[in-house]
């Protein structure tokens, strides 16, 4: 609930002020005159100078509201009210304050007259354009219940397989962070201090030493430099990855890596399978719906090859099967199965089945980082530690020879 500053006059024409908490300025407006009083002005209450930063940090709006959100529409719509009401309820039951500005929009957008999908339109960054179309293609159907059903359940796929990758991921990231950092402070404040001592005493520098204290000289004086080209490098790099060609070269490299490149690959079959699927049997048609899906896909060969396919089958008349075979990027299975459920007329079908599928290979490539991932860094790690003992052990092994 928003809470707003009025000022009115009651039935003696004295004035008042205060607070009065409701869903937007018109509740809360008609609160006030059932209790008699003439609103002389309202205004939405600030929340001080760091309201800014506090929707920024705590009203972000994540798959989990999203989810949550489509579940219960559904679910009110399937049980007969109206979308507006249901908005409402919504609206009251939501605790992150991006999601109720974003349903108070949906809602006034709604009672001028707007559909349920265009106003979720002028949402992209919580409603993406593949839920808008299933949303359109529900209304246009009259089954927006069970669209949004689907919609939540795929959702849920989702943040569920998201979760499983970011879980499998946690592990080698607290490592390696530990690593760089615990390699930086060495680096920085330890390392200049040993090689000081070895220059006093005039030790013998092996070959390892010399090149850690190349490093950490440069580190240590040079570091401008250091930053200038690190952040040179990141600035670069993302601007090759905006042309056409800079997007569809990295794509093949991250393809390319062992584990990493299937678990890669995996994935964007799951989304593609699973949007196109939803799509179909949404009621939207094939070429828009390739369309649609291309933008799901995160891959640029995919993407291209997607919408490769949608050109042929709309301007050629080609079926999608052969179309996505001629791209010679999806794994044969795909349009063998494809090509099946076309001939049945169960497409969506056969999609959704390859999406869970592509899931279970995902899932298998998941596994197979998380094992691979561990004795790779106790490797690296060991090479670490042991050119670090033998680039600060040896000088000083050779310093006690000397006596």
């Amino acid at each position: 609930m928003l809470k707003f500053q009025y000022y009115v006059k009651d039935f003696n024409g004295s004035s008042r002020k205060g607070l009065v908490e409701a869903a937007d300025k018109g509740q809360a407006a008609r609160i006030l005159k059932e209790r008699g009083f003439v609103v002389i002005s309202l205004k939405l209450k600030s929340d001080g100078a760091f309201a800014g930063i506090k929707r920024k940090l705590f009203g972000r709006v994540g798959i989990n509201e999203v989810v949550n959100f489509t579940r219960q529409l559904a679910t009110m719509i399937n049980a007969g009210l109206v979308i507006t009401d249901s908005l409402t309820i919504l609206k009251s039951q939501t605790d992150n304050p991006g999601m109720v500005a974003v349903i108070d929009s949906i809602q006034k957008d709604i009672e001028g007259g707007s559909g349920l999908s265009e106003a979720l339109g002028k949402h992209p960054a919580v409603f993406d354009i593949i839920y808008t179309a299933l949303v359109r293609a529900g209304e246009t159907a009259g089954v927006l219940d069970k669209i949004l059903a689907r919609l939540a359940d795929n959702l849920e796929k989702q943040r569920a397989f998201i979760n499983k990758v970011k879980g499998a991921m946690i592990y080698p990231v607290i490592i390696i962070t530990g690593m760089a950092g615990v390699g930086g402070v060495m680096m920085i404040f330890v390392i200049p201090k040993l090689l000081d001592l070895y220059k006093e005493f005039d030790a013998e520098m092996p070959m390892a030493t010399t090149i850690l204290m190349a490093i950490s000289n440069f580190i240590t004086e040079f570091w401008w430099v250091t930053l200038l080209v690190l952040v040179g490098a990141v600035l670069g790099l993302r601007s090759f990855a905006k042309t056409e060609y800079g997007r569809i070269k990295i794509d093949l490299l991250f393809n390319s890596i062992p584990i990493v490149g299937k678990l890669r690959k995996a994935m964007m079959l799951t989304e593609f399978s699973r949007t196109l699927g939803l799509l179909v049997g949404g009621g939207v048609l094939l070429v828009d719906a390739l369309r649609v899906s291309s933008d799901a896909v995160k891959s640029a060969v995919y993407k291209e090859a997607i919408m490769g396919a949608a050109i042929k089958v709309e301007s050629k008349g080609s079926s999608l099967a052969v179309s996505l075979a001629e791209a010679n990027v999806f794994p044969a299975l795909l349009p063998q199965m494809i090509s099946v459920g076309e001939e049945t007329g169960k497409l969506d079908e056969v999609l959704l089945k390859l999406a869970s599928y592509f899931e279970q290979e995902a899932d298998t490539a998941v596994n197979g980082l998380t094992t691979a991932v561990e004795p790779i860094i106790m490797v690296v790690l060991g090479l670490g530690v042991g050119f670090l003992i033998i680039a600060v052990i040896m000088p000083i092994y050779n310093l006690t020879s000397q006596f």
